[in-house]
């Protein structure tokens, strides 16, 4: 097919002038150049077979552990590469522009590791962390439930101390890696709701050690099975219930009760960031297939690339991929200045998914017919860039954040 052909030609290829980062290091760009060949060479080719079947890239998932990406923020003292958030950020939109799934895979890891990272006591960082870089652990992180998603102070989930033990009791939703995943972070209330008392102020982040797999995979501890879904395939989404699951004092993230609503949010700050990321990867490749198929396909004696109507949607498309591109480089730079970055962050995340979303559709709509068919890697594409519109926060509570951050940043009156 010819535009099979097109997109072939964009792959093994450093050609792109869009989303350029000025400013790297040497070991940045070669982080980048060897995960950029293992998607063009390991993901791209099988990304729309495996999707299309759901079914976890085993292979693929092997390949980053060996590359050590499940490591790539961890601290070299504890067996990782020690690498800053943008470094990061710019291989999860490299692995996203071959296939978003597997970028999921990677981001709860990644989130439960930068926990641990930043808020886990020294035992259990020397436990967890060495295992985690090497991708022996597995990590996975629980915040929704069934009635509520980002309502986060809303939850219901109960962890009671009982001697040395909490016994947690509840039903959680949404849990990308919730089978594969061998370290959980599980948000629960640990304190009773007080006049005076913010919701969130009585919340513990718990440790959860589990074995892979669906069914009961630990005493007191259910993953029911994986959820369907129109998009985000190959990786599995999952509930997660909890009834008398008793979980170690020690396994409390940090070794103090009631701070895990701060140790979430942190967590998921970051997490944006990647979100923004995965956008940005989502909506380069659907570029990619856009301009080449336009090039391919002939109406009215020429190219459909030369007639305006679809300049028009090349440039549109060309310049949302670098604007999203641009604010996530500064989100994720932010961070890593040890600057607060939620106000950055909230937009990366919100333009990169609404661009993301409009880019799949431009392209789309460019392959006209041939888009729908699933023959082709744009209908993958165009089932999978909703899942960014809520993801991490939906744009609705991202818009929420970015105006009451910009208010307090912008205030006039007391």
């Amino acid at each position: 097919m010819a535009s099979s052909r097109a997109a072939r030609s964009w792959e093994g290829s450093d050609m792109s002038r869009l989303a350029q980062t000025e400013g790297l290091t040497d070991i940045q760009r070669e982080i980048l150049s060897t995960v950029r060949d293992f998607v063009d060479k390991e993901i791209l080719p099988v990304a729309t077979e495996l999707e299309h079947r759901d079914e976890y890239p085993t292979a693929i998932v092997e390949g980053l552990k060996e590359l050590g990406v499940f490591g790539l923020m961890i601290p070299e003292e504890y067996g990782g590469l020690g690498e800053s958030l943008l470094t990061y950020a710019l291989c999860v939109e490299e692995i996203a522009r071959g296939w978003m799934s597997v970028s999921g895979i990677i981001n709860t890891h990644f989130i439960v590791a930068y926990m641990l990272k930043q808020h886990g006591t020294e035992e259990q960082k020397e436990y967890f962390l060495p295992k985690m870089a090497l991708g022996e652990i597995r990590g996975a992180f629980s915040m929704s439930e069934p009635g509520l998603g980002s309502d986060v102070s809303a939850i219901t989930s109960k962890a009671a101390r009982d001697g040395d033990e909490y016994v947690l009791n509840g039903q959680k939703m949404w849990l990308t890696n919730g089978g594969t995943a061998t370290l959980v972070a599980v948000l629960c209330r640990t304190g009773e709701a007080q006049e005076g008392v913010a919701p969130h102020k009585a919340m513990t982040t718990f440790l959860v050690e589990k074995e892979p797999g669906f069914g009961e995979v630990r005493p007191g501890l259910t993953i029911p099975g994986k959820i369907e879904k129109m998009g985000y395939k190959g990786v599995d989404t999952t509930e997660l219930i909890m009834d008398g699951l008793r979980i170690p004092a020690d396994r409390v993230l940090g070794g103090t009760p009631n701070r895990g609503f701060y140790q979430m949010m942190d967590g998921v700050e970051v997490g944006r960031v990647n979100v923004a990321a995965r956008g940005c990867g989502v909506a380069r490749r659907a570029f990619e297939l856009g301009v080449a198929y336009a090039q391919q396909r002939h109406t009215f004696g020429k190219p459909i690339a030369q007639h305006q109507a679809i300049q028009f949607k090349l440039a549109e498309m060309g310049t949302k991929v670098e604007a999203a591109h641009a604010m996530m480089v500064n989100a994720a730079r932010k961070k890593d200045s040890g600057a607060r970055n939620d106000l950055e962050a909230g937009m990366a995340k919100y333009l990169a998914s609404e661009y993301c979303k409009e880019v799949v559709e431009d392209a789309f709509r460019i392959h006209g017919g041939y888009g729908f068919s699933k023959e082709y890697e744009i209908e993958r594409l165009y089932r999978e860039a909703p899942m960014l519109l809520i993801g991490e926060g939906t744009a609705e509570i991202q818009k929420m954040i970015i105006g009451r951050r910009l208010l307090e940043e912008y205030r006039t009156q007391d």
